[in-house]
């Protein structure tokens, strides 16, 4: 016998009509006794989450993380002992964009992973960018709405951004990525991702490490050019996200190689560059990649927003045998990211099933928003009525550093002899990127620079680059001068003036 599929109101109850509302006669008005109408509207005027300040626009999977290398000397971390499969999720994401937003405009991508491991959740957020345009948390929330809005008239606005990135020198280098050609991965499958920030990662006998996480890609670099970009954004605004679903769908399983950059802790000290700069990098020349496992993406979420819309990377979620780092933007982010769950989706987002740890959870956290499992007495700890108690050898020795650097003070970064905020974006343009990649980034900033931004931000703009190269800096100044003096202004505002040749040029 099969199992009628009738309809129910959320309580189960069966409901008369999918299609008519409850009426005083066929002409009448509707009654508000109409228990199921009400329902549909007003959950329906709920479906909603707030979107996600930053990183609102993404999509992923789910995979695992298979260690093929021993970094056991390194880290006790269960995930990360020799042989071990891990679940996990990921999310990737462009930056500036809301969820309506095209997969395919110029932004770093997001890179988030929530490990389901034996000793509770670990979760990473990083980029497909090694860097960051600021070091200070300070400057975060002013960094983000320089790439959003205008309070004006609601357009983003390319002065804003260059306003915000000339002031602030020490975007250099993660603006010369940005308008490089990892300014647009040609899929998610087919781009890096970084931590960024340095971790700490303590063995088994108390010895500490820093870290820097590299996943690289197993499919190949492949990027669009500026006119792609833009052509993609036309024709498919979802493409990335219909990228990734569609070859997991067809069971071509996605995998990056994670490799870690290794640096004794007492090392840290006198390094040529802030290793916890979240604008530098480490020279892999001093700290050699080493391999630890693969990434495979393996299967797709059943509901996007339960699965993804509502899935909370936070990089507060460290298991033993990994800590934070003075890094000034992790630490801003050990309380940003969950406060901002704590708004975004509830004070109970972890018992959330895409949240949830696949492992006991043995807390005194109780009733809020949506709760609907408590733990039960006692209800407070320390106790003697059997509830949970600390267990110091569940952690071992702690991922801690020691502070000595005196009063309190709000002091700028203080780089060393070698190290300023031009160094590493010009050691890029002239010995990482090739001819056609610098050829690329000069047409790339000029057509950024053209599309409207004003006259002392723009002189400001030719000195950012003529300090990071002065090669770079004297082509992107004359490139941007003779199209001024064509005549070419404003792409954007051209184009509202001339909708037919704009239609023209998509046709060609």
């Amino acid at each position: 016998m099969t199992e009628s599929n009738f309809t129910t109101d959320d309580a189960g109850v069966p409901v008369e009509s999918d299609e008519y509302s409850l009426t005083i006669g066929a002409e009448g008005p509707i009654l508000l006794q109409d228990f199921y109408l009400i329902e549909k509207m007003a959950q329906f005027n709920r479906e909603r989450v707030v979107e996600r300040q930053p990183h609102a626009k993404g999509g992923g999977a789910y995979g695992h993380f298979e260690v093929t290398q021993d970094v056991s000397r390194y880290t006790k971390a269960d995930l990360f002992q020799p042989g071990k499969n891990t679940e996990l999720l990921i999310r990737f994401s462009t930056v500036a964009g809301e969820r309506g937003s095209p997969d395919t405009w110029r932004d770093p991508r997001g890179f988030a992973i929530k490990f389901y491991t034996e000793q509770g959740n670990y979760d990473m957020v990083g980029n497909n960018t090694p860097v960051f345009f600021v070091r200070d948390p300070m400057k975060f929330q002013d960094f983000i709405r320089s790439q959003k809005r205008r309070a004006d008239n609601n357009l983003r606005d390319h002065d804003m951004q260059w306003d915000f990135w000339t002031l602030s020198p020490e975007s250099a280098h993660q603006v010369t990525w940005l308008m490089g050609d990892r300014g647009i991965p040609r899929t998610w499958r087919h781009m890096n991702g970084y931590t960024s920030h340095t971790y700490m990662w303590v063995n088994e006998s108390g010895e500490k490490f820093w870290v820097k996480y590299h996943f690289r890609t197993n499919q190949g670099h492949q990027f669009f050019t500026q006119h792609e970009g833009d052509q993609m954004a036309a024709m498919d605004t979802d493409y990335h996200t219909r990228d990734l679903w569609e070859h997991i769908d067809a069971g071509e399983f996605p995998s990056w190689t994670l490799h870690v950059q290794i640096m004794p802790f007492a090392e840290a000290d006198d390094y040529r560059f802030n290793p916890f700069d979240l604008t530098k990098v480490w020279s892999k020349k001093d700290y050699p990649l080493i391999e630890v496992g693969t990434m495979t993406l393996d299967r797709n979420p059943d509901d996007y927003h339960c699965e993804i819309e509502q899935a909370a990377f936070e990089p507060s979620n460290l298991v033993p045998g990994i800590g934070a780092s003075p890094d000034r933007m992790l630490i801003g982010r050990l309380f940003s990211y969950a406060d901002a769950h704590r708004y975004r989706i509830g004070s109970n987002y972890a018992e959330l099933p895409v949240n949830r740890p696949h492992v006991p959870v043995r807390s005194y956290t109780k009733d809020g928003h949506m709760r609907h499992h408590n733990p039960g007495d006692p209800v407070y700890v320390p106790n003697s009525k059997g509830g949970p108690h600390a267990d110091p050898s569940q952690v071992g020795a702690p991922a801690h550093w020691s502070a000595t650097g005196g009063d309190m003070v709000r002091s700028p970064y203080v780089p060393h002899a070698e190290d300023d905020d031009w160094v590493q974006a010009g050691t890029l343009v002239r010995e990482v990127l090739d001819d056609d990649a610098r050829e690329r980034l000069v047409d790339n900033v000029v057509g950024h620079l053209l599309n409207g931004v004003t006259e002392p931000v723009l002189v400001r703009a030719f000195e950012y680059w003529h300090n990071i190269d002065g090669d770079i800096g004297d082509r992107i100044e004359s490139g941007v001068r003779e199209k001024q003096s064509a005549g070419v202004k404003d792409p954007k505002a051209d184009a509202q003036q001339n909708p037919a040749r704009e239609s023209a040029q998509r046709k060609a």
